[in-house]
């Protein structure tokens, strides 16, 4: 008994001195991945500007007086005719100084004919001597003064009257209606816009380019235009550059004429200059964004080592990108093997292994034929009872059921 004693008691120390023991720190993974060869290919040197088609004389029309808007007779993006009513403010006012002004001519016109009346009278009364020369020259004066008066009233009521008319928004030009900036009951004053009108006519494409390609377009260029939502292709030329950058952007704003028909007001379109594509004939080193990491103050990647299957840091110099790609300008030659996905996982000196696929082009293709050959076997390996067994259907070996497992380490304790 003492001696059995004894071993329970050298068994649980041991227990404990093992439970207390420090784990060893685990390996380092083995990591897989991709790699791509560094190789030289053509730089496309072909830029796609984001554009928008918009007419070339757009006006926003507005009163010439000011007053309360009663009536809107227009929507947006309805066509109108020249002269057709747009809105109308309220007249009352401007049609009772119209009025007034036709009263004021009324009246300048019986002064002027009461002073005509009047010098003729004294022309009779000079030819018989009664009145001297000096009356006649008083009297003229009086006629010229009514006249001037008279005049004058005739210029307020064609004034007074064209204020009247001014109460009515008419269009200039046939046109579309792009836009409505003021409503009904609402107070306008002079020259507030109240509807933009854009003018049949040629229509213009605009873009904007940045300052470093700002030498790819010049006046009188070419430009291939295609609608983003269709495939209808068009040819533009370069009509007009900005002399100047937008304050807010920073960028220039270019303006191309279409030859022909056009596509609809506000359409989305991409415009190529021809020049940026017969530029794409230099070769570069390019490699996917995915295979860059920021080392210090710079880019580097992860360059294979095929002899000892370990990856090194190696940086490089990035001069721009192509597209979805890095243009590399310095740190590359030909020939490298360069991982392409994965680089915040790697450490300089590791050893990793090269990703191949287990999977013959033939079983992505029938993806069902493989589920159902494999569901078969899951099938066939089920107990009577129900209950199925685990298997590793990867390799083709069943996995131990649970009291395999159990008897294994109760062997192994043994």
């Amino acid at each position: 008994m003492r001696a059995l004693s004894s071993l329970w008691v050298a068994a649980i120390a041991l227990t404990l001195l093992t439970a207390c023991s420090k784990a060893p720190p685990p390996e380092e993974p083995v990591r897989s991945v991709k790699l791509v060869t560094v190789a030289e290919s053509g730089l496309g040197a072909t830029h796609e500007y984001a554009a928008e088609v918009r007419p070339r004389v757009e006006s926003r029309l507005g009163f010439r007086v000011a007053g309360k808007i009663t009536r809107r007779a227009v929507e947006s993006g309805q066509r109108v005719r020249k002269g057709q009513l747009l809105a109308q403010l309220d007249p009352s006012d401007y049609q009772l100084a119209a009025q007034a002004a036709r009263a004021q001519v009324s009246a300048a016109t019986t002064q002027r004919d009461l002073a005509a009346a009047d010098l003729k009278r004294y022309q009779g009364l000079r030819d018989q001597g009664f009145v001297s020369s000096a009356e006649i020259e008083r009297r003229t004066a009086q006629l010229q003064s009514a006249q001037a008066s008279l005049t004058q009233a005739q210029a307020q009521l064609s004034n007074q009257g064209n204020q009247a008319a001014y109460t009515q928004l008419l269009a200039d030009a046939d046109g579309v209606v792009t836009g409505i900036d003021a409503e009904v009951d609402q107070v306008v004053s002079a020259g507030t816009p109240v509807v933009r009108l854009a003018q049949d006519g040629p229509r213009d494409v605009v873009f904007a380019v940045p300052e470093n390609r700002l030498n790819d377009v010049r006046p009188g260029q070419a430009v291939d235009v295609q609608r983003w939502s269709s495939d209808q292709r068009y040819v533009g030329t370069v009509r007009e550059v900005a002399a100047s950058a937008d304050p807010v952007t920073r960028t220039y704003t270019v303006k191309l004429t279409l030859a022909g028909e056009a596509p609809p007001l506000g359409a989305t379109v991409t415009a190529v200059p021809r020049a940026a594509v017969a530029q794409s004939v230099s070769a570069a080193i390019k490699l996917p964004t995915s295979a860059l990491f920021q080392q210090g103050q710079g880019s580097a990647v992860w360059v294979y080592d095929a002899t000892t299957g370990t990856v090194r840091a190696q940086p490089i110099q990035v001069s721009t990108v192509d597209g979805n790609e890095a243009v590399v300008s310095a740190g590359l030659k030909p020939g490298m093997q360069v991982v392409a996905t994965g680089t915040h996982v790697l450490a300089p000196g590791q050893k990793v292994t090269v990703y191949k696929s287990h999977r013959a082009p033939a079983q992505d293709q029938s993806a069902q034929e493989t589920s159902k050959s494999v569901a078969e076997p899951q099938a066939s390996l089920t107990p009577a009872g129900g209950a199925s067994a685990p298997t590793a259907l990867t390799s083709g070996t069943p996995v131990p059921a649970p009291a395999e497992v159990a008897s294994a380490g109760a062997a192994a304790t043994r």
